[in-house]
């Protein structure tokens, strides 16, 4: 029973793809892009090596890259300033209106 209830406390920790474009109120396949781009990181576990995304890391990254396009940034441009190259990188703050 305490094993069952570690295992279910860890996955609160983490989410699957579409947990976390359902957060983000975004779609399955834009979340899977930007995954592909190597805009949001995941970790892969279990037999069907399913992504895992882990929860605050997520959705933070989530908000900033959306935030990001809204200013009509390019996946490129995007790419270059969170992975920390190109001016501006690791620049990104959202205001909370």
């Amino acid at each position: 029973m305490k094993l069952k209830r570690a295992k279910e406390a860890g996955r609160a920790d983490y989410l699957s793809i579409t947990e976390l474009a359902e957060l983000a109120g975004t779609r399955y396949s834009t979340v899977k892009y930007y995954t592909e781009q190597g805009l949001l990181p995941f970790e892969q576990a279990g037999e069907g090596l399913q992504r895992r995304y882990r929860r605050q890391e997520a959705i933070k990254r989530l908000k900033q890259i959306l935030h990001l396009k809204a200013q009509r940034l390019s996946i490129a441009e995007i790419v270059r300033r969170l992975n920390g190259r190109g001016p501006g990188a690791g620049a990104v703050r959202i205001r909370k209106a």
